[in-house]
């Protein structure tokens, strides 16, 4: 640690800290400057998205995007759709992950290793799109909510994760507790847990934004537009901007600004979840290095 110190106050060291400095810089900027123009191109006009190349902040300000977007209670009650998918997709698949994954991590567990390579089996081969359509038809989920949640409601390459994370915990945890006279379910609930935050955070993040971001999986089971995700629901509205979708035509009287809806829809689907990360923040970067260094 000292010769670490020592190696930044050389002229070599503040060097490489300032290049570092800049190149994280031009890095970052890299990544929100798009997305500003973005934010800026939602609210121009589609003359100027078509006479300016790039820009942040709009001449002519109007609202027109998102005045036809929300023409109607379509995105309203899509966004509740998306919401709950997400809410409910991500709780499940959490407490599915972390009871899946800690009887794993204890190597006394029987039949372990068959488990475990059936989980990376599913990794490798799937059914396919056709036999997974035949079982959620079969199992009577078509045109329900459940169809968007049940069939990915566990990721099998999260599940390692999990292990391993759950296998580092120091194994004294848990013969303390045995010996406090806990049992398997009030050791992982009491000891184990309160020490996942950062697993669970991460993890919560990673299914939170598979779950709203996705729309292939209403695409194949939903027919009622009335149950569509929001990103089923913009996408259509991006290939279909002049027409309108469901009853959203019942309230579209004039010609869209079809530019700045694109950009508008990109904004709709990317902020609610932006919102979500510095609720997780405090334990995601320590979370996203989980299995990196052993021992």
């Amino acid at each position: 640690m000292i010769r670490l110190h020592k190696m930044h106050n050389t002229t070599a060291g503040r060097i490489f800290d300032v290049f570092n400095f800049i190149l994280l810089g031009i890095l970052g900027l890299a990544t929100v400057v798009p997305f500003l123009y973005i934010i800026g191109g939602s609210f121009a006009t589609e003359s100027e998205l078509a006479t300016r190349p790039f820009f942040i902040i709009p001449e002519n300000f109007t609202t027109a995007a998102y005045q036809y977007i929300f023409s109607t209670d379509s995105v309203v009650r899509s966004l509740g759709v998306s919401v709950f998918v997400t809410v409910v997709g991500t709780l499940i698949s959490l407490i599915l992950t972390l009871t899946f994954a800690y009887p794993l991590s204890r190597k006394e567990m029987m039949g372990r290793n068959v488990v475990l390579n059936l989980i990376l089996f599913s990794m490798l081969f799937s059914g396919g799109m056709i036999p997974t359509y035949l079982l959620v038809k079969g199992l009577g989920l078509l045109d329900s909510l459940w169809a968007l949640i049940l069939p990915l409601a566990i990721n099998p390459f999260y599940v390692i994760i999990v292990k391993t994370f759950f296998q580092e915990l120091p194994q004294e945890l848990e013969d303390a507790s045995k010996m406090d006279g806990c049992s398997e379910i009030q050791t992982f609930w009491r000891v184990m847990l309160p020490l996942s935050k950062p697993v669970i955070a991460t993890f919560t993040l990673f299914y939170a934004v598979f779950y709203w971001n996705d729309f292939f999986q209403a695409l194949l089971y939903i027919t009622d537009t009335t149950k569509w995700p929001i990103q089923l629901l913009l996408q259509q509205l991006v290939m279909v901007a002049n027409v309108g979708i469901g009853d959203i035509s019942e309230a579209t009287l004039y010609e869209p600004p079809e530019e700045s809806i694109k950009l508008a829809v990109i904004v709709i689907a990317t902020v609610p979840i932006l919102l979500f990360y510095p609720f997780l923040q405090k334990h995601f970067a320590k979370g996203v290095m989980l299995g990196s260094v052993k021992g």
